[in-house]
This record gives C-alpha cells, sequence and structure tokens, in this order.
C-alpha cells in the first residue's frame, strides 16, 4: 500500500490554555485580607506574564470564560516548553491559586508546513520572497491581537473508513486547504486566529483559537465553513470555550462581579488585529491564508541591509522637509505588490480587503495605483499603507492572494536596493507641472549611475494622488541622488504644486 507523503512543518512557540474555575463559595467566605492578598498576587502574575517577565520573548493574555466549563483562562505562548512548565507551576505559589481548579487546558505548539510553500523546506532553493520569511514568521511567533472576543477549540482531521484525510495525496490536500482559505478571505479584518499542533501533545491534532470584536462573526466564519469539504469530511472537533479579554489590573473587578474591561480601559493596547495565522492540515485556512506560495510584495517599512543605513536616509529627506519614517513621532510602514492582472477586476479585490482593514485602527489606506504610461508589461501597483510594521506584514499574507501577483518588472536580480515609495498629493491646478517635471527627472535618472527604473503610478480614485517607485543597485546609488541639487530643487519645486509635503516610504 503506498505511503502518503506528509508535509514538513517547522515549529516556533509553544502555546498553553490554561482554564481555571474559582471556587465562589471559598472566594465568598475568605476574609477580605486574604481576598486582598488573593487579587494582589494575582495581578502581579498575569501583568508579568503579559509583559513577559520570565522569558526573552513570547504573548500572554487573560481572558473571562464564559459559560459553565471554566470562569478564568490565561494564555500563554513561549519559545520553550521549560518556560511554560515554569509559568504553570509559579501561578500555582500565588495566593490567588487557592480559589482556583484547572477545569482544562491545552498545549500546543505554533506550526507552518509544506503546505503552504514547499519552497521554504528545499534546502537547495532560494526563497528570495522576504515578505513571505517574515510572513512565517509571523506565524511562528504570533502576537495575540486585542480583540474582545475569543473562541478555543481543539480539532482532529478525520481518519474514517469513507474518508481518510491521511490517504489522500498530497496535491489533493494542498487544494482542499487552498480552496479552504477562499472562504475566509471575507472575514479578514473582522476574524483572526492562532492556529498550533498539538500531535504527540495533547488529545487533538490541532489547537484553534480566534479571535474577533463581534462574536458573531466568529459564529458566521465557523458556520460557513461547515459547508466546505475540508470541514465537512475531514474536520473533527472538540468542545468550545468562549471568552472576553480583560486586562490584569481588573482581576479585582472580575472576581467582584463587576463589568470587565472597566469602561475606560477598552481601548485597545495595540490596535493591531489582522494577523492571520492559519495552520496547515487543521481547519484553520479559514481566515484567508490559503497556504499558497504566493509573493507577499515588499512588505513593512524600514528593511533592508542596515537599519542604520535606513536611519540616514530618513535623515537626510527630513532635512529636505520630506517625510521619511518617523519625524515627529511619525511612522508609516507600507506593503507594495505588483499585479499584471485586468485593472478593474483587481480595483474590484482591493476593495473587498480594504473594506476589512478598515476595521482596525493602524489601517492608513490602501489603493491600487495604474501606471502613467501604459504598454504590454505595465503593471498595476497595490498600495497599503500602515502604521506598524507587524501590521504591514499581516496585509502582505492577504494581499499576496490577489490575482496574478508578479514581482516588480525589472526586478528580476537580487543585488539591487529595495524599492522606495514618494508618494505625493498634487494640487489640482498644478497636476500638469508635476507630471512634467517627473519626465524631466526620469531624463535625469536614466543618465545616473546605478539607477535600474523609475516608475511614475497614478491612483484610481484620485488622479491627484501619485507614487513614484524607483530601483538603484545599491543604497548609495540612491543617496546619491538625494543629495544632489537636482532632487532640492525638486522639493522645492513641490512646495508650490503639492497639498502637503511628500511623504517617502520604505518598500523593502
Amino acid at each position: 500500500m503506498e505511503r502518503r507523503r506528509p508535509p514538513q512543518t517547522e515549529e516556533g512557540w509553544y502555546v498553553l490554555h490554561d482554564f481555571r474555575s474559582i471556587d465562589w463559595d471559598a472566594w465568598r467566605n475568605a476574609p477580605e485580607r486574604r481576598r486582598s492578598q488573593a487579587i494582589e498576587e494575582g495581578i502581579d502574575y498575569l501583568a508579568a506574564s503579559e509583559a513577559v517577565d520570565d522569558a526573552d520573548e513570547g504573548e500572554s493574555a487573560t481572558f473571562a470564560v464564559l459559560g459553565h466549563k471554566a470562569d478564568l483562562l490565561v494564555l500563554h505562548l513561549r519559545p520553550t516548553l521549560a518556560d511554560i512548565d515554569t509559568l504553570e507551576r509559579r501561578f500555582e505559589h500565588t495566593a490567588l491559586a487557592e480559589f482556583t481548579e484547572r477545569a482544562d487546558s491545552y498545549l500546543s505548539v505554533t506550526e507552518v508546513s509544506g503546505y503552504m510553500s514547499e519552497d521554504y523546506f528545499d534546502e537547495d532553493a532560494e526563497v528570495e520572497d522576504t515578505g513571505l520569511e517574515r510572513y512565517i514568521e509571523s506565524r511562528l511567533k504570533p502576537e495575540i491581537p486585542d480583540s474582545e472576543f475569543l473562541s478555543f477549540y481543539p480539532m482532529s482531521k478525520r481518519r474514517g473508513p469513507d474518508h481518510n484525510w491521511y490517504e489522500l495525496p498530497f496535491d489533493e490536500r494542498a487544494d482542499y486547504l487552498a480552496n479552504h482559505g477562499e472562504i475566509g478571505k471575507g472575514y479578514a479584518g473582522r476574524v483572526t486566529q492562532i492556529i498550533s499542533g498539538s500531535v504527540g501533545l495533547d488529545d487533538f491534532e490541532w489547537g484553534i483559537t480566534l479571535f474577533g470584536d463581534d462574536p458573531t462573526d466568529v459564529k458566521e466564519l465557523l458556520y460557513e465553513m461547515r459547508f466546505d469539504p475540508s470541514s465537512s469530511r475531514f474536520a473533527e472537533f472538540g468542545r468550545f470555550l468562549s471568552a472576553r479579554r480583560f486586562p490584569p489590573e481588573h482581576l479585582g473587578a472580575f472576581l467582584a462581579g463587576e463589568p470587565v474591561p472597566q469602561e475606560d480601559d477598552t481601548e485597545s493596547a495595540h490596535g493591531e488585529h489582522g494577523h492571520s495565522h492559519a495552520g496547515d492540515d487543521a481547519d484553520g485556512h479559514h481566515h484567508g491564508d490559503s497556504g499558497s506560495d504566493g509573493h507577499h510584495g515588499d512588505s513593512g517599512g524600514p528593511h533592508g541591509d542596515d537599519g542604520d543605513g535606513d536611519e540616514d536616509v530618513r535623515s537626510e529627506l527630513e532635512e529636505l522637509g520630506v517625510y521619511a519614517g518617523q519625524p515627529h513621532g511619525e511612522d508609516v510602514h507600507a506593503v507594495v505588490l505588483y499585479s499584471a492582472a485586468d485593472p478593474d477586476e483587481l480595483f474590484e479585490e482591493v476593495d473587498g480587503l480594504r473594506g476589512n482593514f478598515d476595521h482596525y485602527d493602524t489601517h492608513v489606506k490602501t489603493a491600487v495605483y495604474a501606471p502613467r504610461d501604459g504598454g504590454d508589461n505595465a503593471e498595476t501597483a497595490i498600495v497599503s499603507l500602515w502604521d506598524t510594521e507587524r501590521a504591514a506584514n499581516t496585509a502582505a499574507g492577504f494581499l499576496a492572494d490577489l490575482p496574478d501577483i508578479v514581482r516588480q518588472a525589472g526586478d528580476d536580480e537580487t543585488d539591487s536596493w529595495g524599492t522606495m515609495g514618494m508618494f505625493y498629493t498634487v494640487r489640482p491646478e498644478h497636476r500638469g507641472d508635476f507630471t512634467g517635471a517627473f519626465e524631466d527627472a526620469a531624463g535625469l535618472l536614466a543618465e545616473m549611475d546605478g539607477h535600474r527604473k523609475t516608475d511614475l503610478l497614478i491612483n484610481r480614485e484620485d488622479e491627484n494622488d501619485m507614487f513614484i517607485a524607483s530601483r538603484w543597485d545599491s543604497r548609495e546609488d540612491a543617496m546619491q541622488f538625494f543629495r544632489s541639487d537636482a532632487f532640492s530643487e525638486a522639493v522645492e519645486f513641490g512646495r508650490d504644486v503639492l497639498v502637503d509635503r511628500p511623504r517617502h516610504v520604505f518598500l523593502a
């Protein structure tokens, strides 16, 4: 009998869902001194866990569980099992532990597999898509989103006489998961997830943790997924537990039966929810992660060989009055991808994603920019700006699934400096002046050493919003242009024709 090929996997952080029940009778009957001590030590433990005082990296969060299955959930992600073990035992030494019993727990580890990108696991393959690498890193070391609602359940893939997941060929399994992920795109920005593997660690094969601000979004998503063959034929689920997040300092209010979180603390601490950490064989490709090996474009902002060099560029541009990433405490990060798809069809796809992105405060804008000079090789740009690098990297995962994503034209070599973007909002009466100035600058750039290409792209929804992308042999080649009199004159010219100062954003 033929042995089916399993996907290769890479593991990241270990995950512990620690569910606790409160002995409410003991709590009510305890003297005030003991209750105060339990609250104080409980807050210290939970706050220290969320601050990750015990390890070099990781995540923790505290939740109030709804229903009879438990009262409290402490969710931990840490690099090693030893870290998890220590956290478990440290809790038992708090005064709060005297009033709790463990109602349930689940141990797992974050993972990625070859369903997503076989090249990532091929030692002989050159994975040049740094956006993909960063996206995979965000799945192995995820951040717990600040969404209020959490739903956790374990699941396995069916091994029955009629439907056996593990007897399917590799390609068929990959197709199931890719199709499964298509459904989840409609929930991008509303429901996020952390998928972790638990084969050999706990009773099921995966743990699925879903996050959202509206519980009905989670309900609708899971209901829709029940009709997908990946779930209807091959998925078996454990019990579901639902919870609401609250900050550690509100532990006293939680134990007193008061509302949590308190009204004055409902704002998200990070404002960054959109990381989709889909699993592999798991039913976790709900939320827009199809596991496809698409290009993630130039994700996140400042990247490159050395951060100090990026700071040098920012400083020099800032002196010229050009927004360069972090003046006056600002910070914008960008994802830019290029597509050969029909521009109208591409715009419809992007518009759908944008509606989901707008749920997050970290989203600045997402727009489609068409090349000013079309042609057979002309490519349309999708630009997505975010307040944080993590949010930009997450958005790259969704944007990479857009149709016919390609690398930037002319960017076939690996020794060039990453694309940079100059975003301009032009006064309508000076639009012709601006495009004329660009033509003059393009002629100058064509004669400069180290210059590869420069394109002017225009926002399909606002002809006065323009984006210039350039590529150079090296960082120093680009710096020579920024230091030139021609660039200074261009900036000075812009003061008269632009609505605001140009914004420079690092795209690679």
